[in-house]
């Protein structure tokens, strides 16, 4: 088992150049664990690309279904006062965006606070570095285009 922050979850949905890598370490990996809000980013990502012209609406009701799919079968790691406090935590110390440090948090919260070993599937390079500083394996092993 492995987490996914949603920039690895979007080629799941998408057709876009990282999409046979994230493909290949989702069937390897299994069913994703991820973040409470992971399923918002994803809509929002969704909906930026048909207002910016690059989806049509149904290209993005097309990859709704799929996200409905995959969300049906993720574990999720709730939002609680624990985690805020370890994404406040995480802000201190790596160079992370609000959104990416809640990210984390849920990752290591995910992990039973014991990251070793775990996989950490990322595509921003600024939480996968402070992943990997954490102590996760990320995957893939070197930087895509998200």
């Amino acid at each position: 088992m492995s987490f996914w922050d949603s920039s690895a979850v979007l080629p799941l949905v998408l057709d876009e150049p990282a999409t046979p890598v994230i493909d290949e370490i989702r069937r390897v990996h299994g069913v994703p664990g991820v973040w409470w809000a992971t399923l918002i980013e994803c809509h929002s990502a969704l909906a930026r690309r048909v207002r910016t012209g690059e989806m049509t609406a149904g290209q993005k009701q097309d990859s709704e279904r799929l996200l409905r799919t995959l969300a049906e079968a993720w574990s999720e790691v709730q939002a609680t006062a624990p985690l805020r406090e370890r994404a406040c935590r995480l802000l201190a110390v790596h160079d992370l965006r609000a959104a990416d440090a809640m990210q984390l948090a849920a990752a290591l919260a995910w992990s039973g606070e014991r990251p070793d070993g775990r996989v950490f599937v990322c595509l921003d390079s600024r939480l996968r570095e402070s992943a990997a500083k954490e102590g996760f394996s990320v995957l893939p092993e070197s930087a895509l285009p998200a």
